[in-house]
């Protein structure tokens, strides 16, 4: 058995040590459980945990020890955010209003990572129905950010964030419609993928399934290249999905960012906060691609106001979702939720279709500006983590104030985006910077991505220091 802790490995060091029979799948899950049972209760990162995970382990385990592997990921322990299913387990949502009744069948990036030998450890919480950032729902409480345990993880992948910070396992799926894999890895300090719309298949849609894309959540690089080879395969349930595309995404991944033109953007329609440390943190990155080879410079896709498009998109949603609930449960809902229902749900249909057709015109933007620039560069979020406990106040102005006003634009726009750490602020926090790129160039956004990874060198958590402190906060549902 290797002399590192299986559970802080990477995928890719343990299929590694998998496949020289230098440690069993069977041995990393162990690791990884015992994990989950010292930290989880502070953490609060699970809805639920799998009790197949160790046969499934066993099995792969079987393969191995034969020489047969059954796909790229075999043996790998993977988490699932509760706004996908999983067969066997209900998907909540984070909702106390929600069915129980299990899921008949997987979501298609769940079988993707389940035919590629991925151990499903379990289901991680969500914000209710995925519409804040806020680390929090009804059903579960609060999920704590594995730095700091006063702070959120962000969400809507709070969970996820949370469980990849936190070492229980290396892959972790989130869900991202305005932000929600890129915010929580952010925060969490992990790598957050959006890929281009579409290149994950989805079923059944949410309700922002107009916008939303599954994605890795990893403590890597090359981690997240090698999973979404997996979630990326065309399904027939999804109309909208790509063709398939069976490609290992780390092809080309090391070939860096020489010659390309990189675009420094501070404005994505309209002005978006950013402290200090968030300046420093995209000048920094800027610094190590120009190091790189990339020409930076400062543009401007010169947008519409995205705060309007997004903010219908995600309004509409939510006050068609409130209105489907029965007056008897609605008191169950998270007040914040109801209230975005209340001020959006009276739009007209012409008001909807204007917003459409601004959407129209940023994508057809940033077509054009990608004719200029290979990526862009941008903060992910307008500053650290904030306080886990703190209540959701004016939530339509906290979505482009404090929440999301530097990821929800390449919602809209269909693009690639990927949330790359980039080093701690001065509180011991993760700070983080996003790389985007034209649809369908999800790779350019994979060798930027390493390229500031490489110069980076980030830390993992250390959940010890905070244990002891934390015990007594930790009074939320914990799986």
């Amino acid at each position: 058995m290797t002399q590192t802790d299986p559970a802080l490995l990477s995928a890719e060091e343990l299929l590694a040590l998998y496949a020289r029979r230098a440690l069993s799948p069977v041995e990393t899950l162990k690791a990884v459980t015992e994990r989950v049972a010292r930290y989880n209760p502070w953490v609060n990162a699970f809805a639920a945990l799998n009790p197949r995970a160790l046969a499934q382990a066993g099995e792969s385990e079987a393969r191995w020890a034969a020489g047969r592997p059954i796909g790229p990921l075999d043996g790998v322990p993977v988490t699932v955010k509760d706004l996908l299913n999983l067969a066997g387990f209900p998907t909540r949502r984070g909702s106390k209003i929600t069915d129980a009744t299990p899921a008949a069948e997987d979501a298609p990036s769940v079988m993707g990572l389940k035919a590629a030998g991925a151990v499903i450890l379990g289901k991680t919480t969500t914000t209710e129905f995925g519409w804040k950032t806020p680390g929090d729902c009804p059903l579960h409480g609060i999920t704590r950010n594995p730095w700091d345990p006063q702070r959120t993880t962000g969400g809507s992948s709070s969970g996820a964030g949370a469980a990849g910070a936190a070492c229980f396992g290396p892959l972790h799926i989130g869900t991202d419609a305005g932000g929600s894999i890129r915010i929580p890895a952010a925060y969490c300090g992990l790598v957050g993928v959006k890929p281009t719309y579409g290149r994950v298949p989805q079923w059944p849609h949410s309700a922002f399934g107009s916008v939303s894309c599954a994605g890795p959540m990893t403590r890597s690089v090359r981690d997240a290249a090698l999973m979404l080879g997996a979630m990326a395969r065309a399904d027939v349930r999804d109309p909208f999905c790509l063709p398939d595309d069976p490609r290992d995404w780390r092809s080309g991944i090391e070939n860096g960012v020489a010659g390309m033109r990189v675009a420094l953007v501070r404005r994505l329609g309209f002005e978006a906060p950013l402290d200090a440390e968030g300046e420093a943190a995209m000048e920094q990155a800027a610094a190590w691609l120009r190091e790189a080879g990339a020409t930076v410079e400062e543009a401007d896709p010169e947008l519409p106001d995205t705060r309007h498009v997004f903010g219908r998109v995600w309004g509409v949603a939510l006050a068609r979702m409130v209105g489907l609930t029965p007056d008897n449960r609605k008191p169950f809902l998270d007040a914040g939720l109801e209230e975005v229902a209340r001020r959006e749900g009276g739009m007209s249909a012409i008001d909807f279709l204007g917003a459409e057709a601004m959407r129209t015109q940023a994508a057809h933007a940033m077509g054009q500006f990608h004719l200029r620039y290979d990526l862009i560069l941008t903060a992910s979020t307008p500053t650290a983590a904030f306080a886990a406990d703190q209540p959701t106040l004016h939530p339509t102005e906290a979505l482009w104030r404090d929440w999301a006003p530097w990821t929800f634009a390449f919602n809209l726009t269909r693009q690639p985006a990927i949330s790359v750490p980039t080093g701690l602020d001065a509180h011991g926090m993760p700070r983080a910077v996003q790389v985007a790129a034209a649809q369908g160039r999800d790779d350019l956004c994979f060798r930027a991505a390493r390229v500031i990874e490489q110069a980076a060198a980030f830390p993992m958590a250390n959940l010890a220091a905070h244990r002891v402190a934390s015990t007594k906060n930790s009074g939320e549902h914990t799986a």
